[in-house]
């Protein structure tokens, strides 16, 4: 009698089976690299204006201006920083001009029209504008509100 070396067909259709299987189960797992990527972006910024808002409070002290809460000025050599208390101000001319980058609206994209009428406005900054909208994937720089208040820089992600 001759020996075979080799699989029968119903020995490949198993396993070709069995790896289709595996590949539903885990491919989910490996798909949402996306979702992954936005929130390291969204890290990124905020440790962006964190380092940003830092020196610029450095310069506002070097400069006495860090009690202002109004109308005052820094100047990066490239860019004209509005503060309050000596932190950018939560708006274009303020964090959006300490962090390069973030004004030129082709990475980053800015929500400035939904600041609330109080003495503590914010602005928004994400990736799509429709996921700012919607409220659930943005990086949000509140402005310090009193003299020796740092600003808070939050993140929302459950849209991501």
């Amino acid at each position: 009698m001759h020996k075979q070396n080799g699989f029968t067909l119903i020995e490949l259709v198993i396993v070709i089976v069995i790896l289709g299987i595996l590949a539903v189960t885990a491919a989910p797992r490996f798909l949402n690299l996306q979702s992954d990527a936005r929130l390291s972006a969204l890290e990124g910024m905020k440790g962006a204006m964190a380092s940003a808002s830092n020196i610029v409070y450095s310069k506002a002290v070097i400069a006495e201006l860090e009690t202002v809460s109004a109308g005052a000025s820094i100047s990066d050599g490239i860019n004209t920083i509005a503060i309050v208390h000596g932190y950018p101000k939560a708006s274009p001319d303020g964090i959006g001009n300490a962090v390069q980058g973030l004004n030129d609206n082709k990475e980053w994209t800015i929500d400035a029209n939904d600041v609330p009428i109080s003495s503590n406005p914010y602005l928004r900054a994400g990736k799509d504008i429709n996921a700012i909208d919607a409220g659930k994937c943005y990086v949000q720089y509140t402005q310090s509100a009193n003299n020796g208040d740092e600003p808070e820089i939050t993140i929302e992600s459950s849209g991501c």
